[in-house]
C-alpha cells in the first residue's frame, strides 16, 4: 500500500539498542503521522548481554533475538547494509542480502550503526582468533568448544588432549569475563559424567593487561568476579596478554607459550566505520553530536549509541561510554527530539546516571550493584536475571523457561555444524552476518589497514587495554547495526591472492564433520551484483562477499572471542 508523500520520512540506520529503542519510541509518538523506516542487515534485534549463555548451551539462539517486524508493526523494515550516505542529497545507499542495491531518502536520519570488533597489531590474531559480537560467532564457539572436547577424548596423545582442552580468552571486561565463567561450567559438564572422559581437565585462561578483572567497574564487583572465577578453576592472569598467536597456541607477553586450539578475542569494540565515511567531526571514530544528539551543522541528522560521541553532562569534558544502558536511553531521547523537530513536544538534552551493573558468572553466581548496592552470590544471580528479563523487549517467557530447564536437565552438547570458521572472521565489519562463499574479497589497501590498526592501538594505549578491556559495549552494531562492509582487512583463510589458512586452531575439516560437506560446497548467498558507489568523503569501500572457499574447519581452527 502506498504511503502519502507528505508525511515526513524518518530513516534509522541500525537496529541495536539505540536504533531499536528509537524506532519503538518514534512509532508510539508519531501515531502514523510519519513514515518510519528501519535499515538493518538482519530482521531481529539481538540482546547481546545474554550471548555468552547461547555459547554455553543455556539458551537457544532465537531466545536472545526479538523480531523487528513482529514488535515494530508500524515501522517499515528494509533488510540491507548501508554503503554510502549522501548528506546533501539526503539519501542512504545500501546493499540488500542478495547483493542487489537500493537507496532510501529521508527528512530525518538516525545513525545508530553501533560498533565492530577492535583489532590490534598483534601478529597472528586476525588469522587465529574470533570475536564475540554476533549470533554466528556464539554459535560457532559453542560448536567449536564441543568439538574440541570430543576430539580430545578420542586422541591417545596426552599433549594433544591438553591442547584441545585449553581455551584462552583475551579481555577481562564484561564479555570476556562472562565467556570464561560460562565456558568453564560448560566444558566441565561435558566431562564430569562421561566415563570415557575420566581424567580430562578442561582449562580456561582469562588474560588482560589490566590489574584486575572488570577494571571498569567498582572494585567490590571486580573482587567478587575474580574470586568466583578462581574458585571455579579459571586461570586468571592480570597484567598479561597475547604477544603472538600461532596455529598451535599463543605466546604470552610474559614469555610463556600456551598450547591451545582456541583463542577468544574480547578486547572490546570500535565504532562502525560508516560514521568516519561521512567526513564530519569525529571523536575517536565516533560521530560528534550535541547533548540533543544532533550533528552540528546538520540539524536533520541524529546519532546515538556506540556510533555517537555524546557529551556526558554528569562529567563535563567527557563523553558517555559505549554501554547498552546509554544506548538504550539515548534511543528514547533521540526519538523524542526527532518528534520535537517535527513540531510534537519539546526537545531535551541527554542526561543519565548509571543505575548499576550486573555480571552473570554462570550457575547461581553473579556480581551486581543495583543503585550502588554491591551484591554477590545467589542474590546477585536473581537480581541479574531479573534485570535481563525486565530489559528484554521480548521473549521473556521463553528465556525464563530455558533457565528453568537448564536448572533441572543436562545441557545438550552437540555440534550443529551450521557456522564454519571461515564464516566468522575476526576482521569483519558485519559480525551479525555469517559470511558465505562468493566473489573474491577486495584486498585492503595499506592505507586502510594502517589507519585502522593505528587507531585501535591508540585507543588501547589510552585506556582500552590491548589485552582486552574496554568499556562494556552496547553492541548496537552487532545487535543489528546496519552499515557495514570490510573496513580494511580480510578474514583469515579468505585473503585474496593467498593460500587459505590450513592450520587454524578450531576443528576438524568440514568434510569430516558428521553429516557435513566440505566448506566449498556450503550453500552461499548471491554475489554482490551492483554495489552502490560514489565519489567524495562519504563513499565507502564496496561490500564484498568472501573469496572462493578453500579452507575448512580443520584441526587448527580457532574459536572466538562486551555486551
Amino acid at each position: 500500500m502506498s504511503r502519502p508523500s507528505s508525511r515526513p520520512r524518518i530513516l534509522i540506520v541500525g537496529a541495536g539498542f539505540a536504533g531499536y529503542r528509537t524506532a519503538q519510541t518514534l512509532s508510539r509518538l508519531a501515531r502514523g503521522r510519519a513514515e518510519i523506516t528501519l535499515l538493518n542487515p538482519t530482521d531481529y534485534f539481538l540482546y547481546l548481554p545474554l550471548l555468552p549463555q547461547v555459547a554455553a548451551g543455556i539458551l537457544e539462539p532465537r531466545r536472545v533475538t526479538v523480531s523487528l517486524s513482529g514488535t515494530l508493526p508500524h515501522v517499515r523494515l528494509v533488510l540491507g547494509e548501508a554503503d554510502r550516505i549522501d548528506l546533501d542529497g539526503r539519501t542512504v545507499h545500501y546493499t540488500g542480502p542478495e547483493g542487489d542495491g537500493g537507496s532510501l531518502s529521508y527528512d530525518r536520519l538516525v545513525l545508530a550503526a553501533g560498533s565492530v570488533n577492535k583489532l590490534l597489531p598483534i601478529p597472528g590474531v586476525a588469522e587465529h582468533a574470533h570475536g564475540f559480537r554476533g549470533l554466528p560467532e556464539a554459535l560457532y564457539l559453542r560448536d567449536h568448544v564441543t568439538r574440541q572436547v570430543e576430539l580430545a577424548s578420542a586422541t591417545d596423545d596426552p599433549a594433544e588432549c591438553s591442547s584441545r582442552c585449553t581455551f584462552v580468552v583475551v579481555g577481562a571486561g564484561y564479555t570476556g569475563t562472562e565467556v570464561a565463567a560460562h565456558g568453564k561450567l560448560f566444558t566441565d559438564s561435558q566431562v564430569r559424567k562421561h566415563p570415557m572422559r575420566t581424567g580430562m581437565r578442561p582449562r580456561w585462561m582469562l588474560l588482560d593487561i589490566a590489574d584486575r578483572v572488570l577494571p571498569e567497574l567498582d572494585e567490590r564487583l571486580s573482587r567478587t568476579a575474580d574470586r568466583v572465577l578462581r574458585e571455579r578453576g579459571v586461570d586468571v592472569r592480570m597484567g598479561t596478554s597475547v604477544k603472538e598467536a600461532k596455529p598451535d597456541g599463543v605466546l604470552l607477553t610474559d614469555g610463556e607459550f600456551v598450547d591451545t586450539r582456541t583463542l577468544v578475542w574480547c578486547v572490546g569494540v570500535r565504532p562502525d566505520p560508516l560514521a568516519e565515511s561521512l567526513g564530519l567531526p569525529m571523536e575517536r571514530g565516533r560521530l560528534l553530536v550535541d547533548p540533543h544528539l544532533q550533528v552540528p551543522g546538520r540539524p536533520e541528522v541524529f546519532a546515538c549509541g556506540d556510533a555517537a560521541a555524546v557529551p556526558d553532562l554528569e562529567k563535563p569534558g567527557q563523553y558517555t561510554p559505549m554501554t547498552a544502558q546509554h544506548a538504550w536511553r539515548q534511543g528514547k531521547v533521540c526519538a523524542q527530539n526527532i518528534a520535537a523537530s517535527l513540531g510534537d513536544g519539546e526537545r531535551r538534552a541527554y542526561r543519565h546516571k548509571d543505575l548499576g551493573f550486573v555480571v552473570d558468572l554462570g550457575g547461581v553466581q553473579a556480581a551486581a550493584d543495583p543503585l550502588g548496592v554491591p551484591l554477590s552470590g545467589p542474590v546477585a544471580g536473581l537480581v541479574t536475571r531479573g534485570y535481563h528479563l525486565a530489559a528484554m523487549p521480548g521473549n521473556r517467557v521463553r528465556v525464563a523457561a530455558d533457565w528453568l530447564l537448564d536448572a533441572v536437565l543436562p545441557r545438550q552438547a552437540v555440534q550443529l555444524g551450521l557456522v564454519r570458521s571461515w564464516s566468522v572472521p575476526l576482521d569483519t565489519a558485519s559480525p551479525e552476518l555469517a559470511r558465505m562463499p562468493g566473489p573474491p574479497e577486495r584486498e585492503p589497501s595499506g592505507e586502510d589497514t594502517g589507519k585502522r590498526a593505528a587507531q585501535d592501538a591508540q585507543d588501547a594505549s589510552d585506556g582500552s587495554s590491548a589485552s582486552g578491556t574496554s568499556s562494556p559495549s552496547s553492541g548496537d552494531r552487532a545487535d543489528g547495526g546496519a552499515a557495514k562492509d570490510r573496513a580494511g582487512g580480510v578474514s583469515a583463510g579468505d585473503r585474496t591472492g593467498g593460500e587459505p589458512a590450513k592450520n587454524q586452531p578450531g576443528g576438524e575439516p568440514a568434510r569430516n564433520q558428521p553429516g557435513g560437506e566440505p566448506a566449498r560446497n556450503q550453500p552461499g548467498g548471491e554475489p554482490a551484483k551492483k554495489q552502490p558507489s560514489g565519489p567524495g568523503p562519504a563513499t565507502r569501500p564496496p561490500h564484498d562477499a568472501p573469496g572462493p572457499v578453500k579452507r575448512t574447519d580443520n584441526p587448527g581452527d580457532r574459536a572466538e572471542g562486551d555486551s
